[in-house]
């Protein structure tokens, strides 16, 4: 009966390894979204003149693509500040801003019976390949952009981090 085993398991193992080298498979084309470089989760650091003002430290963020496509990606903060809007991109130089982008979040303040919807402007976005040093000393992505959310209006917020690594030293 061991016998029947290991032959069944070596000739499944040809199996896998013939087919995965039939002429195209390593041509496999994955159709990606024209965002796909700019997209990722992002732990990222919100800042007022370079200081963590509210001693918050890093949190999660996330850039996707949009179900329309094009030239637009989502910026969704989790958390923190409530808020998932559309920010125009320009692909090519791995920029984006926006400005009246309203949230599709929105939330009730502490002690308060009003719901606010933010509305975002976005200045100076970017995301630079190889440009941050993460948490463990690795290099990463980085992502910068400049912030006002107009449930704090006269505030300009810097946000800026590095792509997830997936390494457990660089997760917040």
């Amino acid at each position: 009966m061991k016998k029947i085993y290991k032959y069944s398991f070596l000739l499944l193992l040809t199996l896998i390894v013939s087919c995965s080298n039939e002429e195209g498979f390593a041509d496999l084309d994955i159709n990606k979204s024209v965002v796909s470089e700019m997209s990722g989760e992002w732990f990222v650091k919100l800042l007022v003149d370079g200081e963590d003002i509210y001693d918050i430290g890093y949190y999660k963020i996330s850039t996707h693509n949009t179900p329309q496509g094009g030239a637009e990606m989502y910026i969704d903060d989790f958390k923190l500040w409530p808020s998932r809007v559309i920010v125009p991109v320009n692909v090519e130089d791995l920029t984006f801003a926006g400005s009246g982008l309203v949230s599709e979040y929105s939330y009730t303040p502490t002690g308060s019976t009003t719901t606010v919807t933010p509305v975002l402007d976005i200045t100076n976005g970017q995301i630079t390949k190889n440009g941050a040093t993460t948490s463990s000393g690795g290099v990463s992505d980085k992502i910068s952009f400049k912030v006002e959310f107009s449930d704090d209006p006269g505030t300009v917020y810097t946000i800026e981090g590095y792509k997830r690594t997936g390494f457990l030293e660089d997760e917040h």
